[in-house]
């Protein structure tokens, strides 16, 4: 048994490095010695036992099957099933490590295999220096050239789409009409990107749209969620400022974040800083953008500001109590439970009510010495419509962006005017959709949470395939912070 192996070290971090090898169908974009490659089937070039069938710039033919797959150790194997060379027993090991700075990666490639008696020499050099060594000079060039501007790898043959898994709705009602399976990923056109997921976050709207208050978002068969982190996987013709394996996060108007891959508009698409985890990624999108334009844009938040918060204890809830309270607000919140008090006290509520949506006034008026609060943050509806009316300070501020216990009835215009009230009914969406505000937007978020004006919720984490549970404890008020789904 003969056994070759190489190493090198790439200038690119370890995320875009593995971003590339992860794909087992990637080798026909960068490899010089590699003419055409398809996944046989047409199925997933990440998915463990699929085959690639390729043919050499040389003529000969080579049928190679993917073993192992290990993102937590960077590492794949595979083997040959078929080939017109003289390889025989042929497999093979890809590893990558991170370079002590960070932005290096360290590649070791080895294989073992048997040839003809006689020719060990020769296969030893076509290996070792045909493949692997003129594989690295190929992959420094290919990440090198790439650098600034993502270029889409040209389409091959079964290689258009990309198979991926999804939770997808299948009607509208409770948290068991969605459904893990596989899906089609189309490849990025021009201005997209195609990512895969590592965290995706998990939003009350996702509630709304499965059942069906908000169904006109979604066209059934159809996948959730409008928040996500992962790393870009492939991108479109004239894609500007993301590489292959860059670090991203994404909201979109457009539902579809349940899946393990997805492509969406590059302009929905932000660069992450190293400081942001994948999962304070998945929150931070659309909850803690949410919170910054609530505080900054209606609230205009600061000292001597007094805020209502209701449903303290959810991820966006404590994303505000600790960011108001930061700014020096009087930040009062209403939870459901004792227990859900002490974590909205942790995170910066100053007093917190425990009684649900109702029954609050009393003690939010006791709380301001009567004078009731300036902000009211409400994300409950109905049910705290009229203790709302009673609490809101004059020339107070009423933001509904939620209504989980019923649609909100607007209050009458004469008591708007009895306390030159305003009410507000903001979407994330509009806050985002000039070009460049949300890449703005996440940056104050970032900045935010960086400089400790902003805290992580506690984060509750499911696998993709639970998200139905997810859905369920959100519903029942049984989580307590955010909710993360991990495909």
């Amino acid at each position: 048994m003969q056994r070759v192996v190489r190493s090198a070290v790439i200038d690119a971090p370890l995320e875009r490095v593995w971003a590339l090898l992860r794909d087992f169908n990637s080798h026909a974009a960068w490899h010089p010695a590699v003419a055409e490659s398809a996944i046989e089937g047409g199925g997933r070039s990440d998915c463990i036992g699929c085959v690639r069938n390729f043919r050499l710039s040389d003529g000969h033919r080579v049928r190679e099957q993917l073993l192992v797959l290990d993102d937590r150790e960077h590492m794949s194997s595979y083997c040959i099933l078929d080939t017109t060379l003289p390889l025989r027993r042929y497999v093979a090991i890809q590893q990558c490590k991170r370079v002590t700075d960070g932005e290096q990666t360290f590649i070791l490639w080895q294989s073992t295999f048997e040839v003809p008696p006689g020719q060990e020499a020769e296969f030893d050099a076509l290996v070792g220096e045909g493949v692997y060594v003129a594989g690295f000079a190929a992959l420094r060039a290919w990440l090198q050239q790439r650098g600034g501007t993502a270029q889409r790898i040209a389409p091959r043959a079964g290689d258009v789409t990309r198979r991926a898994q999804a939770l997808r709705l299948h009607a509208h009602g409770g948290p068991e009409q969605m459904r893990l399976g596989d899906v089609d990923v189309p490849a990025p056109g021009p201005g997209e990107l195609r990512l895969r997921h590592t965290a995706i976050g998990v939003n009350y709207i996702d509630v709304y749209i499965r059942n069906g208050e908000y169904g006109a978002m979604i066209t059934l068969p159809g996948v959730l969620g409008m928040e996500a982190c992962g790393v870009v996987a492939e991108a479109g013709m004239g894609v500007s400022g993301f590489a292959v394996g860059d670090r991203v996060a994404t909201l979109t108007p457009q539902p579809g974040s349940y899946a393990t891959q997805r492509t969406v508009s590059a302009e929905q698409v932000v660069k992450l800083p190293a400081h942001v985890s994948d999962e304070a990624a998945a929150v931070l999108m659309l909850k803690g953008i949410t919170a910054q334009y609530l505080l900054h844009d209606l609230g205009h938040v600061g000292p001597g500001t007094s805020v209502l918060v209701h449903a303290a204890a959810g991820g966006l809830g404590l994303l505000v109590c600790a960011w108001a309270r930061a700014l020096g607000s009087q930040v009062i919140g209403t939870v459901s439970t004792p227990a859900k008090a002490r974590v909205a006290s942790e995170q910066g509520c100053e007093t917190v009510v425990v009684s649900g949506a109702q029954g609050f006034a009393e003690e939010v008026l006791a709380a301001t010495r009567g004078r009731g609060v300036d902000l009211i943050l409400d994300g409950v509806g109905q049910a705290a419509r009229a203790d709302n009316m009673r609490v809101l300070a004059l020339r107070g501020h009423w933001v509904s962006f939620g209504h989980a216990s019923g649609a909100l009835e607007a209050p009458p215009p004469e008591w708007l005017t009895s306390k030159s009230a305003t009410l507000s009914r903001p979407v994330v969406f509009h806050y985002t959709a000039e070009p460049g505000a949300l890449q703005r937007r996440a940056n104050i978020v970032f900045d935010a949470l960086r400089n400790g004006l902003l805290r992580l919720p506690p984060i509750t984490r499911y696998p993709l395939a639970a998200a139905a549970q997810a859905h369920a404890d959100l519903e029942a008020r049984r989580s307590v912070g955010a909710l993360v789904l991990v495909p």
